[in-house]
Formats: C-alpha cells, structure tokens, sequence
C-alpha cells in the first residue's frame, strides 16, 4: 500500500487482482475494512484473518459465488513502513525486517530472538533450567503492603534498550500535558501550571509500568510504521514477563494475599520499571488517555498535567463546582483506557487548605513543604553540630551524596531557601569513609 493511498481503494485493487475479476461485492468488504481498521495501527494478520472469518457480507459473497470464485493470483508483498497519518512526520528509523532489525541493533538475529525472549522461554523455565534472566529483580513494598518490583535489565540488553530511546522513542512527540523523563520538564513545570487556582484536584495511578502490556507497546511500534515482525521484537526486547521461580527467594516474609497479586500482575509482558525505555514508552502508550484527560479538562474549565502516575487538575469557581463529578468521570476514562486509580490517595485541595502536588505547595507561588524544608535544615545543623554518623539515621552509603540531592531539589524550586541550606552544608565536616 502506498503512502497516502486511501485505506478502501487499496484493499479493493488487490483483492480484485487476486480474484481476477472486478466483483461489485468487494467494495463493501473494502468499506468495512476500512471501518474497522482505518485510523489505527498496521493491524497483525491475525486481526485481519478474523476479521475475514466474521465478515457477513464475504460469506454471502462466497455461498452465491462459490462455483465461479477462485484465485487468479497470490499476491505476497514483502513487509514495508506503514506508519497512520498522524506519524507521518515521525522522523524514526526505517526497520522492515528483523534483519534489519537486527543490524541496526548491532547484534544476530539468533541474539535479537534470545533477548527480546517473545517465547517466553526464560518466564516459564523452572529452577535448575540452564536459562539466564536477563533482569536482576528486587522487590519495594509499599503503604499498606502492596509490592513493587524493580526489574533492571542487565548490561547487554540495557545497552540495546538505550539505543531504542535514543534513535527511536526519543523522535516521537508526546503529549503536551506530559511532564515526567522529559528534558527540559520536571516536577517544577508539572506543578506550576496549577499555582493559585480556587481548586486542585490530585489523582494518582496505580502499577503504572507493569498496567502497560506488551500488546499496546507493540500496537505503539506498528502506529509508527513498523511492520508485524519488526514491531513485535521491539516489543519484546522493551518487555518483560517475570519468571514466577524469582517469588520463591523475593517473596520470603510477604503478605501472602499481596504477594499472589503481585505474581499475577508481573506474569504478564509488560513494561519493567528499571528498564531505560520504560519512562519513554510509559508517555507514549498515555497518549490517548492524555488527550481524553485533556479535552475533559477543557470542557470543564481547568488545566491537566501528568507527572508519570501523578495526575493534576485545577481551575477557577467553575471547577470547582463540579470537581467530585470530574474525579469520577476521569476514573471512569482512566479505566476505559486500562488504568486503574488509587482512590485512597485521591484528593480534592481547595483554596482554603494546602494545596501540594509532587511535595511542592501551589497555593500562592511554587514552594517546598515547610516541614520538609524544616526538617532538612535540622539534619544539616546537626551534621555541623554533632557529626554526619548522627544524622544518618537510614544508613545511606552516600549520605554526603544524598543531602547534595536534597538540597538541589530546594535550589530548584525556591533559590533562596536552598542557597541557606547550601551555606549550612558548606560548613559540615566530612569523615572520609561518610563521604560517599
């Protein structure tokens, strides 16, 4: 199919070519086509194999046509970019193959199969199989016992998934709302669009990386043009499936209810928090939700933002009016679309209470917490007092390191407040192995 060649009129050319005869009936099935998957992503043969097999029109076409329908010729068209209209300008790599695929990669296709791993061979081995993960794997628990794995990726894989953000993700636009793993954007300009507004309202997602499945990440790589097999290994290479064999050593002194969830919910190809591509891809696979959040927003008088799994809304008295009736309409969005909301955190922050976002305060200018601030102030002054072993209370091995970064957040966002927390830091003496 060509670039810009209308979606109907090509499938009508080539199943009249492969027919050998100009039936009247095929402009229908080329109609429905169109209607089903015109728009979207390349869709995968199988989609279009059953899409042929439920097709009404095409069975009435073949019972009343059976003796004179036969094929004239098979027409096999080699894979080819077929990015949808609104990625024409994407300026990404041009892979059709997986050989080409693999040599842009910079590896064999026997290595390409192994790391994108789309057989799942290393997620379903047991112990003692010989197979190695391509993860290290740790597990966080969260408030309320809920379990978060960290899945990095180890070097060799690593390195190829930086060269997919780099060459590739990094050349398709994301959604203007979106403000988290982007240059130029941070929590700073993800909170200042709501400062001074008569209400906010502060949504928050739930297992946001690992509720992306492999399917849309993939979908994400055939919107930009890549055919089936080309996009499938991007997907796989950029997912990942947790072998349940990981749970029987990370799972030790777990809630049992909580750890059979997380079981469940890492099973699946998704994507990994550790992975670099994963920020990337996380934005990418929003962009619909995004833009669905966005133009609720508009029609309800307030501004959207997205910080990864942190979502803001705020507006003046016409917002505020029906903001309980917005929250429930932007959960009811973000399930449609697959996500799920953590209601628990949800929060509604009128003009009369704190209104934070990310730990800033937006009510009148952009600021840090006074407590957060307060209490960094005193772990300083008593690393100047009584030593830096006495502060470091949660046994940071670069401690030193540590209260820089804190520092350099209140520098970001308040220049004077950090400019006195820096003069205190100054002035702290450093025991060599404290040092970091």
């Amino acid at each position: 199919m060509l670039a810009g060649e209308p979606l109907a009129d090509a499938v009508s050319v080539r199943v009249r070519r492969t027919l050998g005869r100009n039936w009247r009936w095929v402009r229908g099935l080329a109609a429905r086509y169109e209607q089903a998957f015109g728009g979207s992503a390349r869709p995968r043969r199988r989609d279009v194999v059953a899409f042929i097999k439920a097709d009404d029109g095409l069975h009435s076409a073949a019972f009343k046509y059976k003796d004179e329908l036969r094929i004239a010729e098979w027409i096999a068209e080699p894979a080819f970019m077929h990015p949808v209209a609104a990625a024409q300008l994407w300026q990404v790599p041009k892979i059709e193959t997986q050989g080409e695929l693999a040599a842009w990669l910079g590896v064999t296709t026997s290595e390409l199969e192994w790391f994108a791993d789309l057989k799942r061979l290393n997620a379903r081995a047991g112990n003692g199989c010989g197979l190695v993960s391509h993860y290290h794997y740790r597990v966080l628990t969260k408030h309320g016992g809920n379990i978060r794995l960290i899945e990095a990726p180890k070097k060799k894989l690593k390195e190829l998934q930086r060269v997919i953000l780099a060459e590739l993700l990094e050349k398709i636009p994301t959604h203007l709302a979106v403000h988290g793993f982007l240059k130029g954007r941070s929590i700073k300009t993800f909170a200042a669009p709501h400062v001074g507004q008569r209400v906010v309202l502060r949504m928050d997602l739930q297992d946001f990386f690992p509720s992306i499945a492999a399917p849309r990440v993939q979908a994400l790589f055939r919107t930009a043009g890549y055919p089936d097999a080309a996009a499938d290994f991007l997907g796989g290479l950029c997912t990942n499936a947790a072998p349940r064999r990981i749970w029987k050593t990370l799972g030790k002194g777990l809630d049992p209810l909580k750890l059979a969830e997380a079981r469940a919910l890492y099973s699946f190809r998704h994507l990994p928090q550790g992975a670099p591509t994963s920020p990337a891809l996380a934005n990418l696979c929003a962009y619909r939700v995004d833009c669905r959040l966005n133009g609720l927003a508009e029609a309800a008088g307030a501004t959207f933002t997205r910080y990864a799994d942190d979502l803001a809304f705020s507006g003046g008295p016409e917002f505020e009016r029906c903001v309980e009736r917005f929250a429930l309409r932007a959960a009811a969005i973000l399930m449609e679309e697959g996500f799920t909301v953590h209601h628990r955190k949800t929060r509604v922050m009128r003009h009369g209470v704190r209104q934070y976002l990310a730990g800033l305060v937006t009510n009148e200018k952009l600021n840090v917490v006074r407590a957060d601030f307060d209490t960094l102030k005193a772990i300083l002054t008593n690393c100047v007092r009584h030593g830096t072993d006495s502060q470091n209370r949660e046994g940071h091995p670069a401690f030193r390191q540590h209260l820089d970064g804190r520092i350099g957040f209140v520098e970001m966002v308040n220049l004077a407040k950090g400019a006195r927390l820096r003069r205190i830091f100054e002035h702290i003496e450093w025991k060599e192995h404290a040092s970091g």
